[in-house]
């Protein structure tokens, strides 16, 4: 008898080497039909089939609960032979329309091990006669023994390939996670802000982002934008204020050939390159008066006229807007239209700068350091508690990109491990000197003038001991609620509540 297991054992392809397998039994027993079915939760499909009309057998699916010879050897995990005409487990149905049907079956299990059963393998004898099939004894245990092997080499090559895919798609998700920008914070306000934006990305209407440069606007709305029914349509930035106010107008809405001097060719804008998608305008305080009427058509009408076009044009686009401006004290200078305002903040969010959410800081240090170190392909440095209690005290004019920038330099400059406070820029070191205190490291670090605990505490009652002590621990906390609570060693809806009792405002100036 041959030896194809010699070849079918190199190959690792699943389907190869299934159709390898199959055309190798069909050939040795000479018989004008064969298929292979995989038992997969409570069903047994057809993966591949030769021979007369092949074709119609592939794909196939059989249910459990339903006579088949192919369950009948998988439930039993042995070999068997069926005579179709009179056998009542051969599934009939299967080759109802066929021209071409079966006489007799040699029907093997298919072992991923000496006790496990994946499959099963069919060899038919497709003459009215029986006259094909080899049923000598000794010649099926030497088929049998062949088939064991083979199965194996099957199994094996199925395992390959599906261990294969889960490492494709864990690398493309790893790939994935170091090439998305992630949103990261815990504080209140923070939480409070991607609640909202959460809400918003299941609606279409439009959106207005406020916040300092480098609160990560830009991340929020490609967040929006990921998470609506338009993701996989595009998504598309444009900053307002980087580009003169001549050349803006034709960036959005596009222009005709001819327009303008040195316009040879019609050029579609950003919203009509965005159609079904997401525009991103950033700083849109920066936009000039004239190219605001334009967007308030957008935004009224759904519809664009790009220069020198005499029709309107129809799109269907989601606006997202930012800006740090004040647009309400820009309308009361007549620097921004109040029309346009109103059809923008449909939906309005603001993020809060990072000085407002300093419980944030050491979250977004060790994320930094994370991401520079996998992107340098280096070990991982670690922020010490001195030089932490410095970045949280820090007022951060420049908010998370200004962080993310001062971890790069850090990344390069720092030739240990351990990045001490010696290791930041001078002007980190010069905003608060640094104390022995544990909790520093989360909050603001105690100046000598706000030791309060100093006074004679006879001379107190035990709510003004309570209120002095809590007032103390605000004060050292930056009037930080959250840290304050984890320092007094009670939840936070708790310390609120004393506050509240106590009658101590949020901050001294409310």
């Amino acid at each position: 008898m041959p030896r194809p297991e010699i070849e079918l054992f190199k190959e690792l392809d699943p389907q190869a080497l299934q159709k390898k397998f199959l055309n190798s039994l069909i050939k040795i027993q000479n018989v004008g039909r064969g298929s292979i079915w995989i038992q997969k939760k409570e069903s047994y499909v057809c993966v591949e089939a030769a021979g007369a009309e092949s074709e119609n057998i592939k794909g196939v699916v059989l249910e459990s609960l339903v006579p088949s010879i192919v369950g009948w050897v998988i439930e039993n995990k042995q070999m068997t032979i069926a005579e179709t005409r009179s056998d009542r487990r051969h599934h009939r149905e299967v080759e109802e329309a066929f021209a071409v049907k079966s006489s007799q079956i040699l029907c093997f299990p298919l072992f991923l091990s000496e006790t496990e059963v994946y499959g099963a393998v069919q060899i038919i004898d497709t003459t009215p006669g029986k006259t094909r099939l080899n049923l000598d004894r000794e010649y099926l245990e030497t088929l049998q023994n062949l088939v064991d092997i083979c199965s194996i080499a099957m199994g094996n090559a199925i395992l390959f390939s599906t261990e294969k895919k889960k490492a494709l798609y864990l690398k493309s998700a790893l790939s994935r996670m170091q090439t998305e920008n992630l949103i990261i914070g815990q504080s209140e306000s923070f939480q409070k802000s991607m609640g909202l934006v959460k809400s918003y990305a299941d609606t279409d209407f439009h959106v207005l982002i406020t916040g300092d440069s480098g609160t990560g606007k830009e991340l929020v709305a490609e967040r929006l934008h990921k998470r609506s029914s338009r993701r996989k349509k595009p998504f598309l930035v444009q900053n307002c204020s980087a580009i003169p106010e001549t050349l803006l107008e034709s960036e959005l809405f596009g222009y005709k050939k001819g327009a303008f001097t040195g316009a040879t060719r019609d050029r579609a804008g950003l919203f009509e390159a965005a159609d079904g998608g997401t525009v991103f305008l950033d700083e849109i305080g920066d936009m000039p008066m004239s190219t605001q009427a334009g967007l308030l058509r957008v935004l009224q009408k759904n519809e664009i006229k790009p220069l020198g076009e005499t029709k309107a044009r129809h799109i269907d686009v989601r606006i997202v807007a930012a800006t740090n401006k004040d647009i309400k004290a820009m309308i009361a200078d007549n620097s921004f239209r109040q029309d346009l305002y109103y059809r923008l903040s449909v939906l309005p969010v603001h993020l809060p700068p990072l000085r407002e959410r300093r419980e944030d800081i050491p979250l977004l240090v060790k994320h930094f350091l994370e991401t520079e170190s996998t992107k340098a392909n280096t070990k991982e440095k670690k922020m010490m508690p001195g030089a932490m209690q410095y970045l949280v005290a820090y007022h951060w004019p420049g908010n998370i990109r200004e962080l993310e920038n001062l971890i790069r330099y850090l990344m390069v400059t720092t030739p240990e491990e351990s990045i001490q406070a010696a290791n930041l820029p001078p002007h980190f070191r010069e905003q608060l000197p640094l104390t022995d205190d544990p909790y520093a490291v989360a909050g603001i670090p105690l100046s000598p003038s706000d030791n309060e605990f100093m006074v004679d505490l006879t001379g107190l009652t035990w709510p003004g001991l309570e209120k002095t002590y809590v007032n103390s621990l605000l004060k050292k906390h930056n009037w930080n609620i959250t840290w304050a609570a984890k320092a007094s060693g009670i939840n936070r809806s708790t310390f609120a509540s004393r506050m509240r009792k106590l009658k101590i405002n949020r901050h001294p100036t409310e």
